[in-house]
């Protein structure tokens, strides 16, 4: 599900990365996806890696596995980037020179004993500061459309 402002950030992604259902690990990484607009991507996978990696550990999955392998394993970026929060994750896009500065925060539902909850999730992304967040408003989107 996504609304009418996230119609410039998939504007040039590969369609086949648009096909239901979406794995967003992929079309944020994939360099036929977003990975080009992304300003601090290291940072941003190193952050997944660290995740997912957890995740892993915790219940291993052969998809999951998979994805891991093609996307975030070691030798993509080697580089160390101190992870300040996994509450709030920083992603700084770029568009047209414009660099537009989100944070992304995801919720899941469910308790131990919900099994039909236990993957739910939801991820929403915020932006940081007025500059960014005008991108977003009406006006703004209305003149990126025309021009």
């Amino acid at each position: 599900m996504t609304n009418r402002a996230i119609e410039p950030f998939l504007a040039d992604v590969a369609p086949d990365l648009l096909r239901p259902p979406i794995n967003m690990v992929r079309l944020g990484l994939d360099p036929r996806g977003l990975a080009p607009r992304i300003v601090n991507l290291a940072e941003v996978r190193s952050l997944l890696r660290t995740r997912i990696t957890r995740q892993l550990a915790a219940a291993p999955d052969p998809e999951l596995t998979a994805l891991y392998e093609e996307l975030l394993a070691p030798g993509f970026d080697d580089a160390s980037h101190p992870i300040e929060s996994e509450v709030a994750i920083p992603m700084i896009f770029c568009f047209g020179g414009r660099e537009i500065r989100l944070f992304s925060t995801t919720t899941t539902f469910g308790t131990p004993m919900d099994i039909t909850l236990d993957e739910v999730a939801v991820e929403s992304y915020y932006p940081t500061d007025a500059e960014s967040a005008a991108y977003f408003t009406r006006s703004d989107v209305e003149a990126r459309s025309a021009g």
